[in-house]
Formats: C-alpha cells, sequence, structure tokens
C-alpha cells in the first residue's frame, strides 16, 4: 500500500481536505493543489522543498500532497491512470519514451526551458531529450546522475587492488564477499557493455518499440557469459545481493566490498566509518588461463533521475514552477548533503564540497567508462534477471546450461511488446 502525507499550513498531516480548515480556509477556498510522487527515501527532503517553496509565493495558496513511489515504477503507475496520477513525480530518464507514448509528459519550453539547459550539463539534458513526430524536445527535468560504482573497505582493500575484480577476491573470502546484484540486469550488463556489446531499438512515430536486437549471445557474449559464470560460482562473489544485503554485509563485516548506488552511501559510510572508501568499478577477467586473456572494464549504465511534470495536471504551470525549484542550484546542493546525490547542475557541481566528496570522484571516474541509459529495451530487464538467476541457481546445483540461458535471455529480450 502506497504511504501519503499531505502538507497543510506548514505542518504534516494526515488530514483529508477537513484537516485544512483550522487553517482559517475552507476546502473550496480555490487553493491550487499538487501532488507530488518521490522515493521513501526522499519523503523529507521534498517535505523540506515544498515548505520552502510555499514561502517563496505568499501570494499563492498552495496545498501539497506528497506520496511515495519508487522511481523504477513510476511510469507504470503513471500509465495505469495518467489524468489522476501526479502532478509532478520523479523517474529515471529510461522511462522517458513510454511516459511520452502514454501521453503522460509535459514538454518543457520557453525561457523556463533556455534556463534549465543553461544550468545543466548537456548529457543531462540529452537524457530528457525526445523525438516525437519529427520534433525534438525536452520533457524532463534533471537533478542528478544514476549509476553505480564500487564501495569498499580500505582496511581489507587497497587501490590497488580495488582496480580489478581478481584483486578484490584475493582479499575476499567465503565470509568476507565482495557483493554484485548479478540477478539486476542494470548491473550485470556491464560485463557486456565492457567488450562494446548491446542493443538497439526501433521506435515508431509515437515511440512504442517496434524492433528490438540484442547481441548478448553471439560468439564474444558467450566467453562474458562464461567470465560471469565464473564469478557466480567464486564463493568469495556474492551473487545474489540486493540493497539490503550489501548494508547488512557491511554493517557485519560478511562484505568488505561491494557494487550499488549512491542511494546507500549512508548506511555504508556509516558502518565503514574511517575506512569507508570508493572508486569506479574495477575491471573483470575475460578468457581466463588461455593465452588471449585480458582485462575488461566493467561499463556501468549512466542514467539521470528527472523530475516530470504530468501532461493533464490541472495546475501546470505551477507544476513547472514547483519542479524547476526543485532541481535549482541550491536545491541540488542540499540533495547531496542530504542524500549524496552528484548534481546535474553546472555551478552546483563545480561546488568545492562536491568537488573533494568521495563518492562524487568516483562516480565522475565511472561516467568515464558508462553507457547512456536511453533508447534502453523496455524488455531488458526481466530476461537479465532470469539469466542472473539461473547462474545464482546453477551454482548451489553445480549446473548451468550457458548457451541454452543465454540464447533464450536474448530471444526474450529482442520480443517486442507490440
Amino acid at each position: 500500500m502506497q504511504k501519503s502525507v499531505k502538507i497543510a499550513c506548514g505542518v504534516l498531516s494526515v488530514a483529508t481536505a477537513v484537516g485544512f480548515v483550522g487553517c482559517g480556509k475552507s476546502k473550496d477556498s480555490g487553493a491550487i493543489k499538487l501532488t507530488v510522487w518521490a522515493s521513501e527515501a526522499d519523503r523529507a527532503f521534498v517535505s523540506e522543498v515544498v515548505e520552502e517553496f510555499k514561502a517563496k509565493h505568499p501570494d499563492k495558496e498552495y496545498r501539497f500532497t506528497i506520496d511515495i513511489q519508487g522511481e523504477n515504477d513510476v511510469a507504470t503507475r503513471v500509465l495505469n491512470d495518467v489524468e489522476n496520477a501526479a502532478d509532478v513525480f520523479s523517474f529515471i530518464n529510461d522511462q522517458t519514451s513510454k511516459l511520452i507514448n502514454g501521453d503522460a509528459l509535459a514538454r518543457i519550453a520557453g525561457e523556463r526551458l533556455e534556463r534549465i539547459k543553461r544550468e545543466n550539463s548537456a548529457d543531462a539534458i540529452d537524457s530528457a531529450t525526445a523525438t516525437v513526430a519529427g520534433e525534438k524536445g525536452v520533457y524532463g527535468m534533471p537533478y542528478t546522475d544514476n549509476t553505480f560504482f564500487l564501495y569498499y573497505n580500505k582496511s581489507v582493500l587497497t587501490e590497488t587492488d580495488v582496480a580489478s575484480l581478481d584483486g578484490i577476491l584475493s582479499k575476499c573470502s567465503a565470509s568476507k564477499q565482495f557483493a554484485y546484484p548479478m540477478s539486476d540486469g542494470w548491473y550485470s550488463s556491464a560485463f557486456y557493455f565492457g567488450k562494446d556489446l548491446g542493443f538497439s531499438v526501433e521506435y515508431n512515430e509515437h515511440l512504442a518499440e517496434t524492433n528490438i536486437e540484442c547481441n548478448f549471445d553471439n560468439a564474444t557474449g558467450e566467453k562474458i557469459t562464461q567470465a560471469m559464470w565464473d564469478y557466480v560460482k567464486d564463493k568469495r562473489f556474492k551473487a545474489d545481493a540486493n540493497d539490503s544485503k550489501i548494508t547488512a554485509g557491511f554493517n557485519d563485516g560478511s562484505i568488505v566490498a561491494a557494487v550499488t548506488g549512491i542511494w546507500n552511501r549512508s548506511a555504508i559510510e556509516k558502518y565503514l566509518g574511517e575506512n569507508f572508501a570508493a572508486a569506479k568499478l574495477p575491471t573483470y577477467t575475460l578468457n581466463k588461463g588461455l593465452e588471449n586473456e585480458e582485462q575488461v572494464q566493467l561499463v556501468s549504465f549512466a542514467g539521470y533521475k528527472l523530475m516530470g511534470v504530468n501532461n493533464y495536471s490541472k495546475h501546470k504551470t505551477d507544476a513547472m514552477d514547483f519542479a524547476e525549484f526543485y532541481i535549482s542550484r541550491e536545491n541540488q546542493i542540499k540533495h547531496f548533503e542530504e542524500r549524496g546525490f552528484v548534481p546535474t547542475n553546472v555551478e552546483a557541481r563545480a561546488d568545492e564540497r562536491i568537488q573533494s566528496d568521495i563518492c562524487a570522484k568516483a562516480i565522475t571516474e565511472q561516467l568515464k567508462y558508462s553507457k547512456t541509459q536511453k533508447d534502453v529495451p523496455s524488455t531488458l530487464w526481466v530476461p537479465l534477471e532470469g539469466l542472473g538467476n539461473a547462474m545464482i541457481t546453477g551454482a548451489q546445483s553445480g549446473s548451468f546450461d550457458l548457451k541454452t540461458q543465454l540464447k533464450a535471455c536474448v530471444n526474450a529480450i529482442k520480443t517486442t511488446t507490440n
């Protein structure tokens, strides 16, 4: 069940419209009602931004509802009922085409667009850009990068160790593991991207997928999958990792290095203390033990988190004003201070606090080895999850039919939903 809070008279409350009467306003006073969707972890930050926004607009009466919605699933929830979805919502940029196809995103234009373009990085703006009916437009407001990198315990691992996956594993054991979420395609695809394998998507004029290609199952892809399988079988490698297992592992010492994102920073830093460290992703060994053995850099997805405005919002201009305020330089710096999110705002990113930050440095370095998370097949995630789970299960039973599983995975990716 989704949790929601409503903000009235500067006080958080779960009251309905009746609860606002005590503020001296009737429920029919003509207040501007805006609903904002954000992740559970951003609830406190959104509440702060809402109060600041209201204070900056004393000439208007705003009533905000903050509803909790994970950013990975925003498009699904919005498209279930576009007209009654949130006025403003945070989402990851690879959902842009799907939201546009559902007529759910308002296009940004005019002076507002020029400001956003001027203030944020070109890559961030490109992540929110789509061509609809032959016309290029911007459909979201960026506020942070969305990629993954390496956290590690520097009392166990050195900077030299973390340059390679084998170097990391050399300091690990079955009780002090390296964690990598192999059942999550957002992470596992990094092995294939490292050798320039990938996918392509063709769209119709409405941005619906009409054709998907993927070459993860070619001869090189089979060798990559073999390398992945070899790592999954290694008892020092925790392949069934997820956010909760990673943070718990750093807490009890059973994990000494892990690949994850900035959202886990606070917990990991708390548990590691003075031994907290971060770096770009390591290399992995391909064709191990053979003449053509090589080190291959893991290449991450590089996406962006955006604030979108519902095309059916009854107060579209006010919703746009709030979204732009949310991604302002000042709020991007505050977001960094509270959550560790590295800004897309050019001035904010140049701030000394960010330039000297451990994780910001790791992210900046990793972005040199990344693939833009744009035009990603909607079918990518479930098949890769299945492939990873098949490896994890196979490691327990000792059996994994590599070619069959890989072929099934790629065939599923290439199946369009139309």
